[in-house]
């Protein structure tokens, strides 16, 4: 049981488990009042008190005149060893604070005051498991506050109540006295000693008995990101739960995004979309899943990194914007995803206990169907978690009926997480893989034949006096074919892709002092490509040789970084960091299928020098003001480098089945590589401003403007090489078909709003909770010379009516999407219509069983996706060279979709 103390100190812990935010992943209220107290009492609070729900007056009557971990601490002296045999008492450190009257222990309300100030008799031998530490006489006086006037206790130093419980806490933390029982026998023989040497009237011995216990930190409490990582206003959480509600409707991670503000997602397979956060998409946005992070493994990126998780796998998800702190990451331009998987959570006592889940869905648009299962065993300081998931769809119908081919898959991902703790450490080792036997395409050219993925994960987790220190280590390798599927695409023409990934993360996060923390850092991400096309037997075109697209490519980026979090008081916060990042990149020789076709271009190639350094500098600068308990504003300013890809860099053919081979962006544009590619920075500046009721659960409304100027914006332009306008001799000019395009660098712009919020029009106990929630987002992005970037989501909004009664949940919304006319027109990107949609989802739990139903887009509405690209599969022309895609017809949506999940857990 925790010690009465404790829960007086830790309900500032209740209200903030993660320490930077609340659960509804605002600023920590308590924190912005009383910093002090936070950092001095957060660790021990952590460590398994007692939690209650904070108020106001338990902050200001403590005392704020020392941290823990401050080596100042009181040594304790006896009166004599017969005092102290006497004495058989197991009692708690509570009961050293007593009056000598009464024996009334500090946790009383009189414990608002720290002059606690004893006597101290003759020095005697110093007790062999103390430190030598002292400290100060306590005044009588501090912030204006009286003396307690508790009895001069002959026997001890001075002391306050900081000061015994940072003695306490030493007994736990020495090797000697970690025991509960050493820890409760040595606190009854110091009452004993006090008691017996108390002038006049005695202290009774009668005192209750208390246990003390060493608690361990609660590991696996906190699902959002690290509880000492600084979380901006603007950032957005996705939770386990809302990912698992999400998973009634999609098998697609990626798809997850499009709920957060500003967030949205390229069409792409069923269960590989790539993500885009206000603007910037694929590659801008880096995925992070347990400290890991993931090279292109694809010409197509058909395997990007959220593709390894289902979203009933994921913890928790948190999405970082372009302002983020730079210990969040680098090498990235737009967004910064942090996926948790598997998560360890630990249960009290060291008997093992079971838990687990198993889950199954249909879905009747695609004749989709799944399975999620998830399963633990743990006690207290041991954690063994299982998850997984496997999905299959066959090709979807669009809103009038028609199929949309091209777009079944099936997919299965496996992890399996191994966790050990102690009082301040935990160690996890994670091991997993992925296999797709198939995923189809509508908007590429390629389909998915084959790819198997396997990863081994280490994390560690320390907690000391000083602060924290995080550290991972991870290799992972993907295995890829590619391929066509038929009916639908015909033919033969393999193509494989070998990549690893290797690397390390560590971060230290020092508790300087109450008010400043400071984290360093540095990592290193090292990623390997093989790219090989094999050739058809038969085919005078597809061989004889082997096409080496890209041989034993290397990329290796090392990052540092330094950043000094501030609480200047209860109003102001500010974060300062900067951060370098330098990028290797190298590749060997390349061929072709045959010398006549591909000798030039290859031989070209060859003669360059590959090898390639970057050198990149980032920063960013964050600035809170919380005037009050109902509003939050906050300032964010950075800089973010983001390095070429292996693709961007070195695809150096201009044959047009070539060029079209390549490409991640589905609009059946072919695409030459640019190896005197340089880095493009983001110049980001961005305001939020947060208003709510003091509770946080009526109403809330969140507006976050944003701009970026991107410096050496990696785009296109029109490829003037002989070899691309032997392809198209009017590529140049075309308005109404394919092209080939080649990376460039340009200056461009990109800015934007969003705005989301909630507001709970009833809640009591006949008729349930009602919440009315929306959001709206608009980005614009452009080039200095005028030419629109490419995949940018017009504007659109969501309004839902969220409703909970008992075990059951309903929500009925409306998505609503504008048309896209500002298309780039170096793509010859097509437009779209407006559309809105009409779902709706409702779900029963009936004591270990959960029954979810939900209809998508139940009126049936026929629209084109604005991100999807462009369908090169369902419109085809016939000419004497064979069938061909016909340019101008974009991605249709799916059609009305009745979907069920039954989960039942163990």
């Amino acid at each position: 049981m925790a010690h009465r103390l404790d829960r007086r100190l830790c309900a500032v812990a209740a209200a903030c488990p993660d320490r930077r935010t609340d659960a509804g992943q605002r600023p920590c209220l308590a924190r912005r009042r009383n910093p002090h107290l936070w950092h001095v009492f957060h660790f021990r609070c952590r460590r398994g008190c007692t939690r209650r729900p904070a108020r106001r007056g338990a902050l200001s009557a403590l005392p704020r005149t020392r941290r823990c971990g401050d080596p100042a601490v009181p040594p304790v002296r006896g009166a004599g060893r017969a005092a102290h045999a006497g004495a058989a008492l197991s009692v708690g450190f509570e009961a050293l604070a007593v009056r000598a009257s009464g024996a009334q222990a500090l946790s009383t309300p009189r414990a608002s005051t720290p002059g606690l100030s004893f006597a101290a008799p003759a020095a005697r031998p110093r007790h062999p498991f103390l430190p030598r530490h002292r400290c100060r006489p306590a005044p009588a006086r501090r912030h204006g506050r009286a003396s307690s006037g508790h009895a001069q206790i002959p026997g001890f130093l001075p002391m306050n109540a900081h000061s015994l419980l940072r003695f306490r806490d030493q007994l736990r933390h020495s090797s000697a006295m970690t025991s509960p029982a050493l820890i409760a026998l040595f606190g009854g023989l110091m009452m004993a000693s006090a008691s017996a040497q108390s002038a006049g009237k005695p202290v009774s011995n009668s005192l209750p008995t208390v246990v003390v216990t060493a608690s361990q930190p609660d590991w696996g409490a906190n699902e959002g990101a690290g509880e000492n990582l600084f979380l901006p206003l603007d950032t957005s959480t996705i939770t386990s739960i809302m990912a698992r509600t999400a998973a009634l409707s999609t098998s697609d991670s990626g798809a997850l995004l499009t709920g957060v503000p500003g967030g949205a997602a390229w069409g792409a397979g069923g269960v590989s979309s790539l993500p885009a956060i206000n603007g910037m998409g694929a590659d801008r946005v880096q995925i992070d899943i347990n400290g890991m992070t993931y090279g292109v493994a694809c010409p197509n990126e058909m395997n990007p990194p959220l593709s390894f998780v289902n979203p009933a796998m994921i913890s928790n998800m948190t999405v970082f914007t372009a302002t983020s702190p730079v210990s969040v990451g680098g090498d990235y331009t737009g967004a910064k995803v942090k996926v948790e998987v598997a998560q360890p959570k630990f249960t009290p006592g060291q008997q093992i206990t079971t838990s687990g889940s198993v889950s199954g869905y249909y879905r009747s648009n695609g004749n989709g169907y799944g399975t999620d299962v998830t399963a633990t065993m743990s006690n207290e300081d041991t954690n063994v978690t299982y998850t997984g998931g496997w999905a299959r769809a066959s090709d979807y119908t669009s809103g009038n009926g028609t199929t949309i081919k091209s777009t079944m898959y099936e997919t299965q991902n496996h992890a399996v997480s191994i966790s050990k703790r102690d009082a301040s450490n935990l160690f996890t080792l994670q091991l997993g893989g992925q296999f797709i036997p198939y995923e189809s395409y509508v908007n590429q050219y390629m389909d998915l034949v084959d790819n198997r993925s396997f990863f081994i994960n280490g994390n560690y987790e320390g907690r000391f006096e000083w602060g924290r220190l995080e550290a991972s280590a991870f290799f992972s390798r993907v295995r890829h074919t590619m391929g066509f599927i038929q009916p639908d695409k015909t033919g033969d023409m393999p193509m494989d892709t070998r990549t690893s990934n290797l690397g390390y993360n560590i971060r230290a996060t020092i508790d300087v002092s109450p008010h400043d923390l400071v984290r360093v850092g540095n990592e290193l991400v090292y990623n390997t490509l093989d790219d090989w096309w094999p050739p058809v037997a038969g085919s005078s075109m597809m061989g004889p040789d082997t096409f080496i697209n890209i041989n034993n490519g290397q990329r290796t980026r090392i990052g540092t970084y330094a950043e000094w979090e501030r609480h200047f008081n209860d109003q102001w916060t500010g974060i300062i960091g900067v951060r370098n990042d330098i990028v290797w990149m190298n590749t060997g020789d390349v061929q072709g299928y045959n010398a006549m076709m591909y000798g030039a271009n290859a031989a070209a190639f060859n003669a360059l020098d590959h090898a390639r350094t970057d050198i990149n500098f980032d920063g960013s600068a964050i600035l809170r003001y919380t005037p009050n308990a109902m509003s939050s504003y906050e300032l964010g300013l950075a800089r973010k480098t983001r390095s070429p890809n292996f693709y961007e860099r070195y695809a150096w053919s201009t044959n047009a089945m070539a060029m079209q081979m390549i490409g991640w962006f589905g609009d059946g544009n072919g695409y030459l590589g640019n190896i005197d590619l340089v880095p493009e920075k983001a110049h980001t500046v961005s305001f939020t401003a947060s208003w709510h009721d003091a509770a946080q659960k009526v109403w809330e409304v969140r507006v976050s403007p944003y701009y970026s100027y991107v410096q050496d914006y990696i785009d296109v332009d029109r490829c003037a090489l002989a070899g691309c306008l032997s392809n198209l001799a009017s590529n140049l000019t075309t308005t109404n078909n394919f092209v080939f395009l080649q990376f460039a660098n340009h200056d461009a712009w990109l800015y934007g709003i969003n705005i989301d919020g909630k507001l709970a029009l009833w809640d009591g106990p006949v008729y349930g909770r009602g919440v009315l929630r929306g959001n709206v987002n608009f980005v614009r992005g452009q080039r200095t010379d005028g030419v629109d970037l490419y995949h940018i989501m017009p504007v659109n909004g969501t309004v839902g009516l969220d409703h909970t009664i008992g075990n059951w949940t309903n929500s009925l919304e409306v998505q609503m999407v504008g048309a896209k006319t500002q298309v780039s027109e170096v793509r010859n990107e097509t437009e779209t219509s407006a559309y809105a949609l009409l779902n709706f989802r409702t779900a029963y739990e009936w004591n270990a069983v959960r029954i979810q139903f939900g209809i998508d887009n139940i009126l049936d509405t026929e629209y084109d996706l604005p991100l999807g690209g462009a369908n090169l599969v369902n419109y085809q022309q016939v000419s004497m060279m064979g069938s061909s895609s016909v340019w101008g017809y974009g991605v249709a949506g799916p059609g009305r979709s009745v979907n069920t999940r039954v989960t039942v857990k163990f």
